[in-house]
């Protein structure tokens, strides 16, 4: 019997985690396989061998995992892969076809365009964006923001979008943003590149709000969310993984 365990983040903010609940049972309700379960990567229960058992234990001969993050990082190509792998001993009977990230889709990037305009309609086509990913020391992460950028504002007509990162990738947020400062532009709208809220949000807010007091020309946009036009990205992911589950695959697919 096949089955879809979904894999979120996890936060340390309940809002965040049932955030993420209720968009993938959103998704949930569109499909028909029969055997369908959520579980995370850290900090929210239950966590990804947990989720492996749920599954085999309503039936599931067959599982498509699918995680729910944005790039493919070392979540995705490292941490996730491990925890199949102890699956994988414990149940050598079970295919397990592993997907990839959500990606770089053009609904995603309509999506950051949607969290600008609603920012700040009149003047947003003539403001810098600073777009602001979590940050990974995998070099791929970079190459894909600044496709993400380059896509933002050719797609959508901005003037300048620049990127930063929250931790292990240069440059770093407040760089980003002393380099926002700097610039000749009289407005910075600065862009989350995150899923969903929690303490990373905050400290953004708190270090917008520092600066405006010195130089108010800063404006946190909504951070990407559980938007609509994510939830087709994410059948989409599912639409392509399915297939692999017809095929004898009893290894975690790399990414």
């Amino acid at each position: 019997m096949q089955a879809i365990l979904y894999i979120g983040h996890g936060s340390r903010v309940p809002e965040a985690t049932e955030q993420a609940k209720a968009f993938i049972e959103s998704c949930i309700n569109q499909i028909s396989i029969p055997i369908q379960e959520i579980c995370f990567l850290e900090l929210a229960a239950p966590n990804i061998l947990e989720g492996i058992k749920r599954c085999v234990h309503r039936g599931a001969t067959r599982i498509a995992v699918q995680p729910v993050l944005l790039l493919a990082a070392n979540h995705i190509k490292r941490d996730i892969p491990l925890e199949l792998e102890k699956a994988k001993q414990l149940f050598p009977h079970i295919a397990i076809a592993y997907g990839g990230p959500l990606g770089i889709h053009e609904n995603i990037i309509d999506i950051l365009a949607e969290r600008i305009y609603d920012a700040n309609l009149r003047t947003a086509k003539d403001a810098m964006v600073l777009l602001v990913g979590r940050g990974s020391s995998d070099p791929g992460i970079k190459d894909n923001m600044n496709e993400i950028a380059k896509l933002l504002q050719t797609r959508h007509g901005f003037q300048s979008v620049e990127v930063c990162y929250l931790t292990a990738a240069k440059p770093s947020f407040k760089e980003g943003l002393e380099q926002a400062k700097a610039s000749g532009y009289k407005q910075v709208l600065v862009v989350p590149y995150l899923l969903f809220t929690g303490i990373l949000m905050t400290d953004i807010q708190r270090e917008i709000d520092q600066l405006n007091n010195r130089c108010p020309k800063f404006t946190l946009c909504q951070y990407l969310g559980y938007h609509k036009k994510l939830q087709s990205v994410l059948l989409e992911r599912i639409g392509e993984l399915i297939p692999k589950l017809g095929e004898d695959i009893h290894e975690p697919l790399s990414y």
